[in-house]
Parts: C-alpha cells; structure tokens; sequence
C-alpha cells in the first residue's frame, strides 16, 4: 500500500512544483525580456519624440531668424531716413526721400488690372457658319461643286 500511495505521490508533487515554477517564470520573463512588439513601439516612440524635439528646435529658429530679419530691416529704413535727413538739400526733397522710404517699395500705388470687358466673346469649340451654308457634319462640306 505504502508503494502505491508514493506512486500516486510523488508524480503528482513533481506535477504541483512544476505549475507553481511554470507560473513564477512565466510572471517574471515577460518583464525581464519585453516582447519584439513592445521594444518595436518604445524604438517608435523614442523616434516620435526626437521628431517632435526637432520640430520644436526648427521653429525656434526660424521665430529667431524671423527676428533679426525684421530687426535688420527696420535697422535699414532707420539707416535710409537718417540719411535722408541729413543729406537732402532742401525740405521738399527730404519729404520726397521720406515718403520715397515709407511707400510701397518706393513706387507710388499700382494700377489694378481691369477684368475682360462684358463684349469679349466666349471662345466656341465649333466652327462657325453662315447661315445658308453646309456645316461641318454635312456630306458636301468642304467639296467644291
């Protein structure tokens, strides 16, 4: 009897102690070794993130860029109106310089271009007929008689 009970015993331990050190491996690997998916979306997200880094860099720069270009510029029409101010000869060719300076690229206003007049005919895509005249379709067209 004391053979049989340890037949039956000794199977089913070895059974109990391969589940409970089943269960504690496969609890612990996953988290020691991350699966191929999951380091695929940290390496995606790390990439996501150094894209949105650079983003943010880029448009830093050019914000700061813009800025000089525009400190630079306004440098230069400061620069031109001194200029003017201290070089014309007379009060009516300093206001012409200044107005020069303050308009638009130094031209006075440009002319808008008028749309097409309403008597401009629409372009056919037929050729036109007399009135008593074969058409185009028509078997004698283009035959002379």
């Amino acid at each position: 009897m004391e053979l049989s009970l340890l037949v039956w015993l000794l199977p089913t331990l070895a059974l109990v102690i391969g589940v409970v050190v089943g269960f504690v491996v496969a609890r612990l690997l996953p988290n020691a070794a991350p699966s191929s998916t999951q380091r695929q979306l940290d390496d995606i997200q790390k990439r996501f993130d150094s894209y949105q880094n650079e983003v943010v860099t880029h448009f830093n720069s050019t914000a700061v860029l813009v800025k000089k270009l525009t400190q630079s510029y306004q440098d230069v029409q400061d620069h031109l109106a001194e200029g003017a101010n201290s070089l014309a000869l007379d009060e009516v060719t300093r206001q012409r310089l200044l107005a020069a300076l303050h308009s638009e690229g130094g031209q006075g206003p440009r002319d808008r271009l008028t749309p097409p007049k309403d008597t401009a005919e629409v372009p056919r895509d037929y050729a036109p007929k007399a009135p008593n005249s074969p058409g185009m379709l028509d078997e004698s067209y283009g035959l002379k008689r």
